[in-house]
């Protein structure tokens, strides 16, 4: 499979870890990767960030523009009614990211999932159905789309899982971060769900707290 165009940034050279972070909706990858420095990963830590840009595809909430999308947003509710077809597609190419990762001598257990808003539902169809140990899954202002048809993977159920969201989140509602919470501890998942006073974004406190929750992971 040819991998989606993405932007790479490594915190040192030869890493031995590596975060693969997706996008929202009428973005790319370089929307996230200034996010990088803010962070301040210490000197010690070699990590690869990944941010892939989706394809543009034609979106029919929006008229059928087209823009990058990981899927296709059906309706307004976006929870109702999903393009399953189109998420399974992005989660493969995700997955081709990882598997090149592994190519690279990056062990799974040291490679992380993050993904915002529609990359944040294609990030949990990754990180919970893969078949290798990953190292973490991070999910932000987001929804578990596919929670109703994943299979979720045996060898990840105790992936370490952070949830953020937004709570004056008007583009995906924080319920519906508080429904996947809720659906992963049923699963038997152990996960941390934190909110902030933001609405669908990212915030500096956010941006300290994912650095301290990497930092946590991978110092090992």
């Amino acid at each position: 499979m040819k991998l989606l165009p993405a932007a790479e940034i490594e915190t040192k050279r030869n890493p031995d870890s590596a975060v693969i972070w997706l996008h929202g909706l009428g973005a790319d990858g370089n929307d996230f990767s200034p996010i990088v420095p803010e962070l301040r990963i210490p000197l010690d830590l070699g990590i690869r960030f990944i941010f892939p840009h989706a394809p543009a595809i034609p979106v029919t909430v929006n008229g059928g523009f087209v823009m990058p999308a990981w899927y296709d947003i059906l309706e307004m509710d976006i929870d109702r009614k999903i393009d399953s077809a189109g998420l399974l597609r992005s989660a493969d190419q995700i997955n081709g990211f990882i598997d090149r990762e592994l190519e690279r001598g990056i062990d799974s257990t040291r490679i992380i999932v993050a993904g915002f808003s529609q990359g944040g539902a294609v990030a949990y169809q990754v990180a919970l159905s893969h078949k290798e140990q990953l190292g973490g899954l991070l999910a932000m202002s987001t929804y578990f789309a596919t929670s109703d048809a994943i299979s979720f993977s045996k060898t990840n159920k105790s992936i370490p899982l952070l949830i953020h969201h937004g709570s004056y989140d008007q583009v995906v509602p924080e319920k519906l971060g508080t429904n996947a919470a809720s659906k992963l501890e049923k699963e038997g998942y152990t996960l941390q769900y934190q909110t902030y006073p933001m609405e669908h974004a990212v915030c500096p406190e956010q941006i300290n707290d994912i650095s301290h929750w990497l930092q946590t992971l991978l110092h090992k």
